[in-house]
């Protein structure tokens, strides 16, 4: 009878230790919990993305750098996507590790991924990939219910601030992401299409490359009407007015500049939250 006690209770735990087998984003198939409650993630905006789907509990890791939300601040960091902190990976014991695409991040992955612990990794681009990463990460939770109310909120959202913004004026806007060489967004930039949402035009959505190096030359040709600049970031007119070749730009010499939060940055819900900022900057 004993026996017998023993190898029900055995059965009974199995669901426990299940596991389901799922693709990520990158194609990589993943063995992953059937509820995993003890999760690292590597990048700020999968943290965000996480919390809006009710998980932040079961978050036991994150990345440097975090800024949102607050309440995740708290949490131990394990340092960046690029060289976390094997040991401190292994002293959180985690189930389940969630990142996302980057160029030259496999490696770090690679060596998580030895130590045992799964890693499922998103690959968001634009409005579009942050709703399939919300759907893609709820289904690792096992909360895609949360995850589809979350996405059909954000879709609202981005809908409205098109609406608020359609028929009126749309002006030709240039974003410096730095100064020396010149970065700035391309085509397929996630902040090029949050400026388009919001009612203006990136004067390099044509440029290919999501993040070109120009010169200071091709963008006076341009001429841009006004700047997009990060609030409190090292970019800033008053450095610009200064520099070579700057000053010959109409956005320059009328000193028209908009201003938007360090969130245009995360590739997560926080960004609709930038973008309605945004739009009210573009659109008073």
């Amino acid at each position: 009878m004993k026996t017998l006690c023993v190898v029900l209770m055995l059965v009974f735990a199995l669901p426990a230790f299940a596991s389901r087998t799922l693709t990520d984003e990158t194609g990589r198939v993943v063995v992953v919990p059937d509820h995993p409650h003890r999760l690292i993630c590597l990048v700020p905006s999968v943290v965000d993305e996480v919390y809006s789907l009710g998980g932040g509990d079961d978050i036991v890791g994150v990345s440097d750098y975090l800024k949102y939300p607050k309440e995740a601040l708290k949490k131990p960091s394990v340092g960046s996507m690029f060289q976390p902190s094997l040991e401190t990976i292994v002293s959180l014991h985690p189930d389940l590790v969630l990142a996302i695409k980057m160029v030259d991040g496999s490696v770090a992955l690679d060596k998580i991924r030895a130590l045992g612990v799964p890693v499922y990794v998103i690959d968001p681009h634009g409005f579009e990939g942050i709703y399939r990463s919300l759907e893609s990460i709820g289904d690792v939770l096992n909360r895609r219910a949360e995850a589809d109310a979350e996405v059909a909120r954000l879709r609202a959202r981005v809908e409205r601030v098109r609406a608020s913004v359609k028929g009126k004026p749309v002006f030709r806007i240039f974003m410096p992401i730095w100064y020396d060489p010149v970065i700035t967004i391309g085509r397929g930039a996630f902040i090029t299409e949050m400026i388009a949402a919001a009612g203006a035009r990136s004067v390099t959505d044509d440029v290919v490359q999501e993040w070109p190096q120009m010169s200071i030359e091709s963008i006076v040709e341009r001429a841009p009407e006004a700047l997009l600049l990060v609030r409190g970031g090292r970019v800033s007119l008053n450095v610009l007015k200064d520099r070579p070749g700057w000053r010959s730009m109409p956005a320059i010499q009328s000193a028209r500049v908009y201003y938007v939060d360090d969130r245009v940055d995360l590739i997560s819900p926080v960004a609709i939250d930038a973008l309605e900022e945004m739009a009210k900057e573009f659109h008073p």
